[in-house]
C-alpha cells in the first residue's frame, strides 16, 4: 500500500515511511492510496466472529502485503488483550465502553497497535527514535504505557499546564524509563504547534529521528477502526444491526475519520454525529461551510479541548471537499460545561450508568439527534474515574478506580516545565545527548 500526503505536493511513501515519519514532508497527513471494501460475506457473519478476528480481516485490508501476515496477527493479538462491550443504557441509546485496557482509555487500541508496529520496523535498524505526542488527556497515557520499555523508541509526551485530570497526568508523569513528560504552559493547541514545527525542522531531523503517535500517525488512527466493526458485529448480534448511528466525542477527530474509513470500508452504519463541547469548530463548518480554526477553550471534557484538529485535513481529503457529502454522513452537535455535568447526573439517576464528560456529550448528541427508527451507539472514550472530581460532584457518590488506574494513584510526578516557543522546545531536545 502507498501512502499519498492530503496536501498532494510531498512524495508518495510506503507504510514503513509513513510510520515512522508520521508527518509527510509537506505537512500533510499520509492516507493510503486505497480503502479496500471488505465482501459482503463478510457482514453476513460478523456477528458470529470474535474481536480478534474482526480486526485481523481490517488490519489485512489495511496493512497487509507490507507486513507478514503472521506478524500481523501477531501486533492485532497482542494489542487487542481487552475487549470493548456495547452495554444498551436506555432504550434505543447504547454504549460503546473503550475503557477496559491498561490506562481506561479508548486510546489504548491505537497507542498500543501503533507501538507493537513501530517496533516491528525499527528492530535490527539500529537507529533511534523519539515519538513526540502532545495530548490533551488520554493520549498520553495511552502511548506512553503502549511504549513503555519498547528498545530503541523515546517517547516524549507535551501536555498543557493544569489542563488534564490528575489521574491523567499520572499515567505518564511517573513512568520514567524511556517516557519523558514535557509540562507546557499553554494549550493543547500549542502543545500540537510545537510537535508540528519539530517535524517541519529540517536541521533538527537531520540530528535526530522523529515520529509522532498523536492521531496524525497512520498507525495510530487506522486500528481505531477495529472497534467500530466490533460494535456493530454485537449490534446485529443483539438484533439491533439496522439504522446504527455512532456518536463520536470530537476533539482531533482521529476517532471520528476511523469511522468513516470503516463505513469506506462497507460497514452498515446509517450515519455519525460528532459530539463538541464549547471547542465547535466542526459544527459551524457544517453550518457555514467555512473552516475557522480558533484557540481552544477549557472544558471539564478536556480530551476534546481542540481548536484546530489535525484530522479535518483527512474528512476533507476523504469527501474531496464536499461539503453536502460530508454533511450528508455526519452531523454535529455541542454543549457547554453545565450540559455536560447536568446529564451525567440525570443519567445515572435515571439508569444508574455512569458516563464520563466525553461520553455525555456523545449521550446527548443521541438525544438531540436520533430519528425515527435509528439505534444509537456513543463512544465512552474514557473511564469516569478519570474524571472523578467532576463526576463525583455531578452524582453526588464516589466512582470506583478500576485495578488498571489504582497502580497509578500516590506515584511521584516526573515531569519538566517548559514554556510555549518552539525555540526552548527545541533546545531541550537537541540537549538532552540525541
Amino acid at each position: 500500500m502507498r501512502y499519498y500526503s492530503t496536501n498532494r505536493t510531498a512524495p508518495d511513501a510506503d507504510l514503513r515511511q509513513a510510520v515512522t515519519e508520521g508527518l509527510a514532508p509537506d505537512k500533510g497527513l499520509y492516507m493510503p492510496e486505497t480503502i479496500r471494501r471488505l465482501p459482503d460475506g463478510f457482514f453476513d457473519s460478523i456477528d458470529r466472529l470474535g474481536f480478534h478476528e474482526i480486526a485481523k480481516a481490517v488490519a489485512t485490508a489495511f496493512f497487509g502485503g507490507d507486513i507478514p501476515q503472521e506478524k500481523l496477527d501477531r501486533i492485532v493479538e497482542d494489542t487487542l488483550s481487552f475487549d470493548t462491550p456495547v452495554v444498551n443504557v436506555d432504550g434505543d441509546i447504547w454504549s460503546l465502553e473503550l475503557f477496559h485496557g491498561p490506562t481506561a482509555a479508548f486510546k489504548d487500541v491505537g497507542a498500543r497497535f501503533m507501538a507493537r508496529m513501530l517496533g516491528h520496523f525499527t528492530r535490527g535498524h539500529g537507529d533511534k527514535i523519539t515519538v513526540l505526542v502532545a495530548t490533551s488527556g488520554d493520549t498520553g497515557s495511552a502511548v506512553a504505557n503502549g511504549f513503555l520499555g519498547v528498545e530503541g523508541i523515546d517517547v516524549v509526551v507535551l501536555y498543557p499546564k493544569g489542563k488534564v485530570s490528575d489521574l491523567q497526568e499520572m499515567q505518564f508523569t511517573t513512568l520514567g524509563r524511556n517516557i519523558t513528560a514535557l509540562e507546557i504552559d499553554g494549550t493543547f493547541d500549542d502543545c500540537q504547534r510545537l510537535v508540528k514545527s519539530a517535524f517541519m525542522d529540517a536541521a533538527l531531523k537531520e540530528r535526530m529521528t522523529l515520529t509522532s503517535a498523536n492521531s496524525i500517525n497512520v498507525a495510530r488512527f487506522l486500528p481505531q477502526s477495529f472497534y467500530y466493526f466490533h460494535a456493530y458485529a454485537q449490534m446485529k448480534s443483539a438484533g439491533k444491526g439496522d439504522n446504527v448511528v455512532f456518536s463520536v466525542p470530537s476533539g482531533n477527530f482521529g476517532n471520528l475519520t476511523a469511522g468513516l474509513f470503516a463505513m469506506r470500508m462497507g460497514l452498515p452504519v446509517r450515519r455519525f454525529i460528532a459530539a463538541n463541547n464549547r471547542n465547535d469548530v466542526f459544527l459551524e463548518y457544517l453550518r457555514t461551510g467555512v473552516y475557522t480554526p480558533r484557540a481552544s477553550v477549557e472544558t471539564v471534557a478536556n480530551a476534546m479541548d481542540v481548536g484546530d484538529p489535525s484530522n479535518f485535513a483527512r474528512i476533507l481529503d476523504l469527501y474531496g471537499n464536499d461539503l453536502e457529502a460530508v454533511r450528508r454522513d455526519i452531523s454535529a452537535h455541542s454543549y457547554d460545561d453545565g450540559q455536560i455535568r447536568e446529564y451525567i447526573s440525570r443519567v445515572f439517576r435515571s439508569t444508574g450508568y455512569t458516563l464520563d464528560p466525553h461520553g455525555a456529550c456523545g449521550y446527548m448528541a443521541l438525544e438531540d439527534g436520533l430519528k425515527d427508527g435509528e439505534v444509537g451507539v456513543f463512544l465512552a472514550t474514557a473511564h469516569p474515574a478519570k474524571f472523578s472530581r467532576t463526576v463525583e460532584a455531578a452524582i453526588g457518590g464516589k466512582v470506583s478506580l478500576p485495578e488498571s488506574l489504582e497502580g497509578f494513584v500516590g506515584r511521584e510526578k516526573k515531569s519538566v516545565p517548559l514554556g510555549a516557543d518552539y525555540q526552548g522546545f527545541r533546545e531541550w531536545l537537541t540537549g538532552r545527548g540525541q
